[in-house]
C-alpha cells in the first residue's frame, strides 16, 4: 500500500472489501441452510473464507507478477463455483470477486475474468432458481460497477504514486537548493575575506615594504640599515603569506592559476561531454584582478551550465580577450536558442534567472552583459568589463 496521504483511503477500501466478503459469505450460508446441503455449504464457505484470509495475510493481492497470486484467485474461484453449485445465493459473492480479479489479473485478463465470472453467476442463478430478468441484469450491473470502480481505483493509485514521486523530488530538490545555498554562502564569504585581506592587510604590507625599500636606498650604510633591511624582509615574507591566503580563499578553480587556465581545466572536467565540441580561446598570461577573475569565472560557469542543460548544442566556444583596460568574455553555442526578452523578465526559460543574476553582477562591476539569441539559431552571451584598474581598487 503506498505510504502517502491516500493510504487511509486504500486501507478503508480494503477493509470494506473484507466486510463485504464476510457478510455475503454468512448470507450465503444462511440461505443454503434451508436446503439439503447444509454441511457442504458451511464447509465450502469456511474454506472460502480461510483461503481468502490467507491470501491477504500473505500479500497475494499485491503481487501481481507472482504465480501464487493467480493460484490464490483460482482457488477462490473454484470454491465460489462450488458454493454456486449448492446454492444460487452464492452469485452475490461474484461482486467482491470482481475486484480481486481486476487487482490481481493485469491488462485485459482482469476484465475477461470478470466477464467469465458474470457468466457463471448468471448461469448458476438460472439453473437453480429459474431464469429471470433480475438474475441476468443483476450480475451484469455488478460487473459494470466493478469495472468502473476498479478503473477509478487504479487511477487513484497512479495519482498517488505520481504524487509520492513528485513529493520525493521536491524534498530532494529542496535539500539540493539548501546545499547549494550553503555552498554559495561559503564561497561568497571566502571571496569577501579575500577582498578584505587584499584591501587592508596586503595593501598595507605592500606600502610598508615600499617605504622600507626607499629608506634602505636612501641610507644603505646608516646605523639602522640592518634593522631596516630586516624589517623589509619580514614585511616581504608577511606580504607573501597574505597573498597566498588570498589565493587560497579565491574560487577553487582559480587557486594557483589564472582565468583562462581555470576555464580550460573546467572544459576538460566538469564541462566535458561526448556530444559537445568545446573550445576555450584566450591568452593564459592575461593578468586580471582577482575580483574580475572571480566574476568572469562565475558567469562563465553559469552560462556553460545553461549550454549543457538546456541548449542541446554540439559546439560551444568560451573566449576571453583583453584590450587595454577592457576585458571581454563570450560564451557562444549552436543550440536551440531562445527569446532574449525572457532574460529581462526572468520568465520563459528555466535559466533566465541565472542570466538575469549574471547581468546584475556585471553591472555592479560597471560592465555590461549582452545576450544574442533566437529560437533555433544558438546563443551568444558576452560580458564586457572596463576600467579594470578601478575594479581592482574597489573590489579585488
Amino acid at each position: 500500500m503506498p505510504a502517502s496521504s491516500l493510504t487511509p483511503v486504500f486501507v478503508g477500501l480494503r477493509t470494506g472489501l473484507h466486510v463485504v466478503v464476510v457478510g455475503l459469505t454468512v448470507f450465503v450460508v444462511a440461505q443454503g441452510w434451508s436446503g439439503g446441503s447444509r454441511a457442504a455449504v458451511a464447509a465450502v464457505a469456511v474454506a472460502f473464507l480461510a483461503v481468502y484470509g490467507a491470501g491477504f495475510a500473505a500479500g497475494a493481492d499485491q503481487n501481481r507478477s507472482r504465480f501464487v497470486s493467480r493460484i490464490w484467485v483460482a482457488a477462490l474461484s473454484v470454491l465460489w463455483i462450488a458454493l454456486l453449485w449448492f446454492t444460487p445465493a452464492a452469485a452475490y459473492l461474484a461482486f467482491p470477486l470482481f475486484f480481486l480479479y481486476l487487482a490481481v489479473m493485469p491488462g485485459w485478463r482482469g476484465p475477461f475474468t470478470v466477464a467469465l465470472a458474470t457468466a457463471f453467476a448468471v448461469v448458476g442463478g438460472g439453473v437453480h432458481g429459474g431464469w429471470s430478468v433480475g438474475g441476468v441484469v443483476g450480475p451484469l450491473v455488478g460487473a459494470a460497477m466493478a469495472l468502473l470502480i476498479g478503473a477509478g481505483y487504479r487511477s487513484l493509485l497512479r495519482e498517488s504514486a505520481e504524487r509520492d514521486r513528485l513529493v520525493s523530488e521536491l524534498v530532494a530538490t529542496r535539500q539540493e537548493l539548501a546545499d547549494r545555498e550553503r555552498e554559495a554562502g561559503a564561497a561568497q564569504e571566502r571571496e569577501r575575506l579575500a577582498r578584505e585581506i587584499h584591501d587592508t592587510l596586503a595593501q598595507g604590507l605592500s606600502s610598508i615594504q615600499m617605504l622600507l625599500q626607499a629608506a634602505e636606498r636612501a641610507d644603505p650604510a646608516g646605523p639602522g640599515a640592518a634593522q631596516v633591511r630586516l624589517a623589509r624582509e619580514t614585511t616581504a615574507d608577511n606580504l607573501a603569506e597574505a597573498r597566498a591566503l588570498v589565493r587560497e580563499l579565491a574560487p577553487a578553480p582559480l587557486a594557483g592559476t589564472g582565468l583562462v587556465p581555470a576555464l580550460r581545466r573546467l572544459a576538460g572536467t566538469q564541462w566535458r561531454r561526448p556530444d559537445l565540441a568545446l573550445e576555450v580561446d584566450g591568452d593564459e598570461t592575461i593578468d586580471l584582478p582577482m575580483a574580475v577573475q572571480a566574476a568572469l569565472l562565475r558567469i562563465a560557469q553559469g552560462a556553460m551550465a545553461n549550454v549543457l542543460q538546456h541548449s542541446g548544442a554540439t559546439r560551444a566556444t568560451v573566449r576571453v580577450e583583453r584590450d587595454g583596460g577592457c576585458v571581454r568574455l563570450s560564451v557562444v553555442d549552436d543550440g536551440v536558442g531562445f527569446d532574449p526578452d525572457d532574460v529581462l523578465t526572468g520568465s520563459g526559460r528555466p535559466d533566465s534567472f541565472g542570466l538575469a543574476a549574471a547581468r546584475a553582477r556585471v553591472e555592479q562591476l560597471g560592465g555590461g552583459l549582452r545576450v544574442s539569441s533566437a529560437p533555433g539559431r544558438g546563443t551568444s552571451v558576452t560580458v564586457e568589463l572596463t576600467e579594470i584598474a578601478e575594479i581592482a581598487q574597489g573590489a579585488t
